[in-house]
């Protein structure tokens, strides 16, 4: 990601979108002293875990075609019966306590899909964002070149969507192309499309992975994206294939915002005065900048904006 050069990077953690569960389940079930999640609580691709089976001399197993946790096989030895303690209870995600009845495998307990599925449903309120020159960034969001953001959820499942810069430039689109269940997907390759008259454009996908639900409400309605891009306009959701490694691609926090100022720069500079002169509204970027003013000039209209912001090319 060349644009990223002149931003400051610094060691990222897999940041979920739940505060409240952030204590690695090692440490939880007393076998280290201190240690935070880093990575969403997606213990099939941690190496933190992988390096504390090695240590606890606990042979790798097969748990739905992936080598199953250490602290899984751990908890089997550790715990039986009526004395085996939910995960969940575990971690503070839930404070009541509870009994597994699973053997602690997660995948195929009706109560850990029912909080994941409380989890889709709420998405949390909507996030707490900050303006920067005029956008809402949202908090605990990573955002791609692209304009693009993603969120973590927890287990490591990530939430994708459009940023409000993107909203902003390009406006209402009245088609949306979404990836189908199941596709495989590549971080800074083509995820998805949108249009509005006769243009397209490409965005790319800010994280690897596979497909594992779309947001048919957005797609049918494309006007909620520009309304709310960052909570009900969600587009799809992808269960990554290399959380950590992506992570080096995307911006997050205060580089997210160093960010969109360059952006903000850059659109500043190609449109010259008349769009400044737009844009100094109170402090709110201008809605829709292709009705209102890149409809009106082919030598900055979409082709160019496309290139120049998604890195893609239009059509």
């Amino acid at each position: 990601m060349n644009e990223k050069g002149d931003i400051k990077e610094k060691k990222k953690r897999v940041m979920g979108f739940q505060v409240i569960e952030d204590e690695c389940i090692w440490m939880k079930a007393g076998i280290i002293n201190f240690r935070l999640c880093d990575n969403a609580y997606d213990c099939y691709n941690c190496p933190f875990d992988k390096g504390m089976r090695k240590t606890m001399n606990l042979k790798p197993t097969i748990d739905k075609g992936k080598e199953k946790p250490g602290w899984v096989q751990y908890l089997q030895e550790r715990y039986s019966g009526s004395s085996r303690p939910c995960r969940h209870t575990l971690t503070g995600r839930v404070n009541a306590p509870k009994i597994c009845t699973m053997n602690y495998e997660c995948y195929h307990c009706p109560y850990d899909q029912m909080l994941d599925e409380m989890d889709l449903e709420q998405a949390g309120a909507s996030p707490n964002y900050k303006l920067v020159t005029g956008y809402k960034v949202a908090e605990g969001y990573y955002y791609h070149m692209g304009h693009s953001w993603a969120r973590f959820e927890h287990g490591g499942r990530v939430k994708i969507g459009f940023d409000d810069f993107l909203v902003s430039l390009f406006g209402a689109a009245q088609k949306l192309e979404l990836p189908p269940l199941g596709a495989a997907i590549k971080q800074n390759q083509v995820g998805l499309t949108f249009s509005r008259d006769e243009n397209k454009a490409s965005v790319l996908s800010p994280v690897t992975g596979t497909v594992l639900a779309t947001n048919h409400k957005a797609q049918a309605h494309p006007e909620i994206i520009n309304e709310d891009p960052y909570h009900s306009g969600w587009l799809f959701i992808m269960e990554p294939n290399f959380p950590k490694r992506d992570l080096k691609g995307l911006y997050f926090g205060d580089e997210s915002h160093r960010w969109i100022e360059m952006e903000t720069q850059k659109l500043t500079s190609m449109l010259g005065p008349e769009y400044e002169q737009l844009a100094s509204t109170g402090g709110e970027a201008v809605h829709d900048l292709y009705g209102t003013l890149l409809a009106e000039h082919a030598d900055l209209g979409w082709n160019n904006m496309v290139r120049t912001f998604l890195h893609t090319e239009g059509k």
